[in-house]
């Protein structure tokens, strides 16, 4: 029989393996924390006045916010608490609003420089927040770490969410500048508390913190990082505490629907490729978009044609106007009436009645009392309301063939009762010609009318010779609450894509990188592309 006799502190001498395990402390700037300094930012922020000194800024303009150098006292601490940082499991995030990649939840590491940053933030930075604010403020923060790379970006939002009510970021930079992008970007609000336009950039330094109040107009984006060999680490996150008062939302006005151009079947043998004219391939590309509610058709104007469009967009004369607000799109849309005459006669074509008739056969949808199904319906209607079914609207959406998931289901109310049969609506559609460039994107935003309904999507590219998937300006589409793309649509010239979207489909356009604006292949006319981008209602 053996045994061990457990040692203690006293038998292990000074060059015993036995070291004592303990969290490494971290304290904030002595300057941060001297009372007169506490007293002056508390009178800027409760009078939304600026105050400098030393390393301490605090500015109301454009919203409350304040900037603290040199935040930790202890060089050494930042940098071990960087090394801890760097070694930890990244995950790639990307969709509509930013791309980049973040740690899991710093709350539960227990690395003792990460341990020693949460000691410092949860008790002595909360209680110095709470005293300068005059705000009560959880002992619950959400905190993790973001690493931006090249091409990263963090789009515009207000970071509003029940129960944040301060955010912070601590920069773990190398030496940074402006002309490397990353900066945080705070932004102004019209009279509708929508975001307008960039007022203030402040650029990553060094162990320094970054402190915002969020609110109904705390709108700020993270700029792109354009530099190919610096990362943009950080720690982020928000206090709670009882969220500031919001105005309702601004609901934009939807865009006027216009239904088709009286033109003639002329106008299609003048632009369309013939293959797509066939009726029988028709009736072949109707089966496979019946099948997946989503088609794309190559080389679909006559080659002159589209020639003669994709030069003119070139052209200076054409008007842009740029379209926001940042937290919805950034992107430019043609003028009209600038547009050069090909141009001009391309939108007449998308608009004309013999194009909505042929987006019919192309779909099964009901885009023209021409439609096949059309007749059946009206024969079928006095059958469906004696026999107690479905009104002639309902009708028309389910002979189309295209999947209309959940589309019927207000109708079912109506089972039973004799009730007048609604007349079918007259289609409809609503365009827009866009120009894409560096910088430009849309996002999935909740006060979108035209994601309300049953809808039919095309976009005719343009412009996109050299156009590469990793510049992004793709088109996704993804399911209501969730970020997994059900299906991107990729620039491509002389391509039509038609996608058939539900209620709970929703889609972006992506951010458009720093990538695109490196000189590529035969592009004499600059880095944009250009896309048709129209929607049709049955």
């Amino acid at each position: 029989m053996s045994s061990k006799r457990k040692k203690n502190d006293s038998e292990i001498g000074a060059k015993g393996k036995k070291k004592e395990k303990r969290e490494e402390t971290a304290k904030i700037s002595e300057l941060i924390v001297d009372a007169d300094v506490i007293d002056k930012v508390k009178e800027a922020w409760s009078k939304k006045l600026q105050y400098s000194h030393g390393g301490v800024e605090l500015d109301c303009h454009p919203f409350p916010h304040g900037v603290l150098k040199n935040f930790i006292r202890s060089q050494t601490f930042m940098e071990n608490l960087q090394t801890e940082l760097l070694q930890l499991n990244f995950h790639e995030k990307s969709n509509d609003l930013y791309k980049f990649k973040q740690s899991d939840d710093l709350n539960k590491r227990k690395e003792p420089h990460i341990t020693g940053l949460r000691a410092v933030l949860y008790k002595e930075f909360r209680s110095w927040l709470t005293e300068v604010l005059q705000v009560e403020l959880e002992p619950t923060v959400d905190i993790s770490c973001a690493k931006y790379e090249y091409t990263d970006v963090l789009l515009c939002h207000d970071d509003e969410l029940e129960g944040r009510r301060i955010a912070f970021i601590l920069y773990l930079v190398p030496e940074w500048n402006q002309s490397n992008g990353g900066t945080l970007d705070l932004y102004s609000t019209d009279e509708n508390f929508q975001p307008q336009a960039v007022v203030k950039s402040l650029v990553p330094s060094w162990n320094t913190l970054v402190f915002f109040e969020v609110s109904p107009v705390s709108f700020h984006q993270v700029s792109e990082v354009i530099s190919g060999d610096k990362c943009r680490l950080s720690v982020s996150g928000w206090f709670h505490g009882r969220s500031l008062e919001r105005p309702p939302r601004h609901i934009e006005l939807a865009a006027p629907r216009n239904p088709h151009l009286p033109r003639d079947e002329e106008l299609l043998f003048e632009w369309i490729n013939p293959v797509y004219l066939d009726m029988e391939y028709q009736t072949q590309v109707q089966e496979e978009f019946e099948e997946t509610s989503e088609i794309l058709l190559k080389n679909f104007l006559k080659e002159d044609k589209f020639k003669q469009v994709n030069e003119a967009l070139k052209e200076a004369g054409t008007q842009w106007v740029r379209r926001g607000p940042p937290n919805q799109r950034c992107y430019e849309r043609a003028e009209l009436q600038s547009l050069p005459p090909c141009v001009s006669a391309c939108w007449e074509l998308l608009s004309s009645e013999a194009f909505f008739l042929l987006l019919s056969n192309f779909t099964g949808l009901t885009l023209h009392f021409l439609a096949s199904g059309s007749e059946e319906e009206e024969e079928g209607e006095g059958e469906e309301e004696d026999e107690g079914g479905d009104s002639g609207e309902e009708g028309a959406a389910g002979s189309s063939g295209a999947p209309r998931t959940g589309a019927a289901a207000p109708q079912q109310e109506k089972k039973g009762k004799k009730e007048k049969v609604k007349e079918p609506s007259t289609p409809e559609c609503c365009g827009e010609l866009r120009r894409w460039r560096h910088g430009d994107y849309t996002l999935v935003h909740d006060t979108d009318l035209h994601n309300t309904e049953f809808a039919l999507d095309l976009l005719l590219y343009c412009g996109c010779e050299g156009w590469q998937e990793e510049f992004g300006g793709f088109t996704s589409y993804i399911a209501n609450g969730e970020d997994e793309e059900l299906l991107t649509v990729y620039p491509e010239n002389n391509s039509i894509g038609l996608v058939y979207r539900d209620k709970d489909t929703l889609k972006f356009v992506k951010h458009v990188n720093h990538r695109s604006s490196a000189p590529r292949g035969p592009r004499p006319h600059g880095n944009a592309f250009y896309d048709f981008s129209f929607v049709y209602y049955e």
